[in-house]
């Protein structure tokens, strides 16, 4: 496959990012039932009698290749799409449950944006809202050779838009970039939301249309991301983190001082074995960050907290931050424990890797991921604890 070099100059407003392709005072809220889980003396091994319980639950479906949990066959060829969606207090959020994986970025001005990967999207009759593009999700949803969909964005985007390799649905069409702009607007429709802004919101028919106009595969591309992304554990085997000696409590995680917009916190649900996700906006109230299309609170079985390098761009505060790495560290969280990681991502293509402090690849759990990509340097709280990131010696 071919290779591609894409630089972001170092300098006191632009950081360098060399990337080849394969080759904001809290109010906590204080539900009844937050807990840590009870330990337990079971060990990790379950019998083969128990393995052999673990059979999909109707005939062809498989284990997903994003969240290992069962899904028909035909999903894990289906590209999934990764949508730019704004997370602010007008912000209204469709279909954000669907998400199997969510990230979470700083942009300008202390705002956080999201970006959803979802792979069961065929059936959504609305999706959003749609806000514009930053570079630096791009090649996060490189990972997942993702179908990526944004309503514009900035000037400096359109290097990577203009890859021939990157596939993605401009929801507006901007002349004055040309072939940068593979757009087509119809991918967005209009329709009731919190304010006359943030209302654009796509559909499964229209991001179809749009592929086919666009010339756009539905179906993951040959050679482009690894089948395996995640390492799962298996599902009768979860891992419990009681493995190591270095793990701890992990049911309270507070991000105020890292996003100070919309001040993210997750609470550890003992009962559902998930990390529901809260925000506060300035002026605001703590609230359950809800899907309006379900009225389901956003809630996560994997808990990625991820120190990345940034740096400011220029005058008008946009953020760069280096996708590519091998020398930053985080924290994996599941089951209301946590443990130190380092990452690595070395091309645009291959996945980011979590690795525990002894160098083995970290087992995740079957469900949801949660990435919470955090400026270098800021802390972040752990059961009242504060955390900042370490960068690792070469």
């Amino acid at each position: 496959m071919k290779k591609h070099v894409i630089a972001l100059i170092i300098s006191s407003a632009v950081i360098l990012s060399a990337c080849s392709s394969k080759d904001n005072a809290l109010v906590t809220p204080t539900p009844e039932n937050v807990s840590a889980p009870s330990p337990t003396s079971e060990t990790t091994t379950e019998s083969a009698e128990s393995v052999a319980e673990d059979v999909p639950p109707a005939e062809g479906m498989v284990r997903s290749r994003i969240t290992n949990e069962w899904v028909p066959l035909d999903r894990n060829y289906q590209r999934p799409v990764a949508i730019m969606i704004p997370n602010s207090s007008t912000a209204s959020h469709y279909g954000l449950s669907k998400a199997s994986v969510l990230y979470e970025a700083n942009v300008e001005g202390e705002m956080t944006r999201l970006m959803a990967i979802i792979d069961d999207w065929d059936n959504s009759e609305k999706l959003g809202n749609i806000r514009s593009c930053r570079d630096y999700f791009l090649y996060w949803s490189f990972e997942w050779d993702s179908i990526y969909i944004h309503y514009g964005g900035p000037w400096y985007i359109y290097d990577v838009l203009g890859r021939q390799d990157t596939d993605n649905i401009d929801c507006i069409a901007q002349p004055d970039v040309g072939k940068y702009n593979n757009a087509y607007p119809d991918v967005a429709f209009r329709d009731s939301a919190k304010n006359e802004t943030d209302n654009a919101f796509t559909s499964a028919k229209r991001i179809k249309d749009a592929c086919e106009h666009l010339g756009i595969s539905l179906k993951y591309r040959d050679g482009y991301c690894e089948y395996d992304h995640f390492k799962f554990a298996p599902f009768n085997q979860p891992n419990t983190l009681e493995q190591y000696p270095g793990a701890f409590e992990a049911t309270q995680v507070d991000m105020s001082e890292a996003y100070p917009n919309t001040n993210t916190y997750l609470l550890y649900n003992d009962e559902t074995g998930t990390y529901d996700r809260y925000q506060k906006f300035p002026k605001g109230v703590q609230e359950a960050h809800i899907d309006l299309e379900n009225n389901e609170q956003l809630t996560f079985k994997n808990v990625i907290i991820q120190n990345t390098y940034y740096e400011v761009r220029d005058e008008m505060g946009y953020l760069a931050f280096q996708c590519h790495d091998t020398t930053r560290d985080g924290y994996y969280l599941t089951n209301g424990k946590a443990i130190h990681v380092t990452w690595k991502k070395e091309a645009d293509y291959s996945p980011t890797i979590y690795y525990d402090d002894a160098g083995e690849q970290v087992e995740f759990n079957t469900g949801k991921t949660l990435i919470l990509i955090v400026e270098d340097g800021d802390p972040v709280m752990i059961n009242g604890k504060s955390y900042v990131g370490k960068r690792k010696e070469q």
